[in-house]
């Protein structure tokens, strides 16, 4: 069974960094696009950021200039390094990959489960 584990979330002020890890488990044919998602409470899973597996980066507005996407594609995995961190960005942040088990699979969409980033004012 695929799974996405993510690590590195945690409370820290506003105004400093964390970085997110998310590994996709073994036995995973091709990864494309992976991704990082986050939720604040009553409100709807918004895209932070995207990145091919060529590398092309995506980014909301928001988080342009502050947060870095990138991935290692020989351990299947994405991070997120997030600087000057905001009380806005406070939220549970979920990873995303579209992946392919096998050469000829179906394309599926998979999520890690989450984890919370508290930043304090």
């Amino acid at each position: 069974q695929v799974q996405l584990v993510e690590s590195g979330g945690g409370l820290v002020q506003a105004g400093g960094s964390l970085r997110l890890s998310c590994a996709a488990s073994k036995f995973i044919f091709s990864i494309n696009v992976m991704g990082w998602y986050r939720q604040a409470p009553g409100k709807q899973r918004d895209l932070v950021a995207s990145i091919t597996s060529g590398g092309s980066t995506n980014y909301v507005d928001s988080v342009k200039g502050r947060f870095t996407i990138s991935r290692d594609n020989a351990k299947n995995t994405v991070y997120l390094e997030m600087n000057s961190l905001k009380p806005e960005d406070t939220a549970v942040y979920y990873c995303n990959a579209g992946l392919r088990r096998g050469p000829w699979g179906p394309w599926e969409d998979y999520w890690g489960q989450g984890t919370q980033v508290t930043v304090s004012s």
